[in-house]
């Protein structure tokens, strides 16, 4: 059967299977560090009340038999280990059917965190990763060849990420069509990084030269991820280098190096080659006959999930990070089908005061988002700070703040795993008597006013989106 393994992508098979387990290792870490405080027995969002009130049928999950926050840290650190082995190629080593068996386990242990998760999983890269590991569980073991029609999907799964997003933008604002959205983007992005004040002070006809660069990557470029070579290692580098410049600008958690992850599968043993030598070492064997059975079938079952995201690519109100099934295989994805011009941000403040005045109020500092005007941007990507982020689409005045009701009280009592999650807590020996929040506007400071006051941001207050609330819910007259 030697049209289904291709020798010509091992090591494409190594990038692959080692690149999207350690964006899984990375996931369970965020979900080890944080999901106990957003989503655990006593979290923002209780799991266990979710759970009470959707069936399994509508939201599978290991968690439907029993929820405790031991055992959800018992699966994410098994999640984290199995993960941890694949980086390592040791799963790689056995028959195809242990790394089968490990990615199917990774993917079973973080669908059970992701169903649950509620907004705080709502993220399109949390069904991307769900949705390449599935895939990628079929590629073997270094024993046989990486089976080509798996390596097309991969290419496929590239094409939906890339075109889908290439297309919410031109049916999306008009800035994307008149070659000005990274006039703002840079300054408006969920949680900038240390080269996202510079990126948005460069001139403005490399702004436009940028929009142009992503049209053509993503309306253009992912065609010819299905031509002949080397035709195709030229597209997957054009997608790679165009992610490469988003991982250096922005913070988007795992989302730009899982898609420089899967762009290798349009890469061959022969362009790698072109840039360091390649060892061919020992042909695989010939793939079992089970093995072929196997692949063929969920190639087919994968194919058959394609027909709705196919057709969103080309639909009049095209999905934007949509799952069309339970289980987050082949989804619709896409992102910024409009940007934001004006940065809001939410300060929290906490008081002691009894009568709390203007100078009493002393702020909570996040890890990633704007605070601190002379703070600069912090690198935190390929982690994910769900909280800072679910803080950023508060600022843009999202409908679910319940989240944001049950923080406030939690920092009024002064609860450990929630302050966990901040940078700075300014009350470390007692909870405050008040919190309040603030919305302010935010832009990049001038180059002049970063020399000047050695500040990254420039903020103006807008308004008070909490008023000053005690823990017995009183608020100040």
């Amino acid at each position: 059967m030697e049209w289904f393994g291709s020798g010509d992508y091992e090591l494409a098979r190594q990038v692959l299977q080692r690149g999207v387990a350690a964006c899984y290792l990375i996931a369970f870490i965020s979900a080890i560090n944080q999901f106990p405080a957003l989503l655990g027995e006593h979290g923002l969002l209780p799991a266990p009340r979710f759970l009470s009130i959707v069936s399994y049928k509508q939201s599978p999950s290991l968690f439907h038999w029993r929820y405790s926050d031991r055992l959800l840290l018992v699966l994410s650190w098994a999640g984290l280990v199995l993960a941890a082995s694949v980086v390592l190629g040791l799963p790689q080593l056995a028959p195809a059917w242990v790394p089968l068996i490990v990615f199917l386990v990774i993917w079973a242990i973080y669908l059970s965190i992701v169903n649950v998760g509620q907004t705080f999983y709502s993220f399109g890269w949390e069904s991307l990763l769900l949705e390449a590991g599935f895939v990628v569980a079929f590629l073997g073991s270094d024993r046989v060849a990486p089976p080509i029609t798996i390596i097309i999907f991969l290419r496929w799964l590239v094409f939906r990420l890339e075109f889908g997003a290439g297309m919410i933008k031109m049916r999306g604002g008009e800035e994307w069509r008149d070659l000005t959205a990274l006039f703002y983007h840079h300054e408006t992005q969920p949680m900038p990084n240390p080269l996202s004040w510079f990126a948005h002070h460069l001139p403005r006809w490399f702004h436009r030269l940028e929009v142009i660069g992503s049209h053509f990557a993503q309306l253009v470029v992912p065609f010819f991820l299905f031509a002949p070579q080397p035709v195709a290692s030229v597209a997957a580098l054009v997608v790679i280098l165009t992610q490469l410049w988003l991982v250096a600008t922005g913070n988007f958690a795992w989302l730009n190096w899982i898609t420089i992850v899967l762009a290798f599968a349009a890469i061959d043993d022969n362009a790698f080659g072109l840039i360091f030598p390649v060892d061919e070492g020992a042909a695989p064997e010939q793939a079992p006959l089970w093995f072929v059975v196997v692949v063929l079938a969920a190639t087919i079952f994968l194919l058959v999930l394609s027909y709705r995201p196919l057709l969103n690519l080309f639909a009049r109100h095209q999905l934007m990070n949509a799952s069309f099934n339970r289980y987050h295989l082949v989804n619709a994805y896409g992102a910024f089908g409009t940007v934001t011009k004006e940065r809001f941000e939410v300060e929290v403040e906490g008081s002691d005061a009894d009568k709390p005045g203007e100078g009493d109020w002393v702020a909570y500092g996040f890890r990633g988002k704007p605070g601190d005007p002379k703070r600069m941007p912090p690198q935190v990507a390929p982690y994910h700070l769900r909280l800072d982020w679910l803080m950023w689409f508060l600022a843009l005045g999202s409908p679910d703040t319940r989240w944001f009701q049950v923080f406030i009280l939690k920092l009024l009592e002064g609860d450990r795993k929630t302050l966990r999650l901040l940078r700075v807590n300014p009350f470390p020996d007692a909870p405050p008597r008040w919190i309040r929040a603030r919305v302010f506007l935010y832009r990049f400071s001038t180059a002049e006013e970063r020399r000047r006051d050695h500040v990254w941001w420039e903020r103006t207050e807008v308004g008070l989106i909490v008023a000053p609330t005690s823990l017995g819910g009183q608020r100040r007259r």
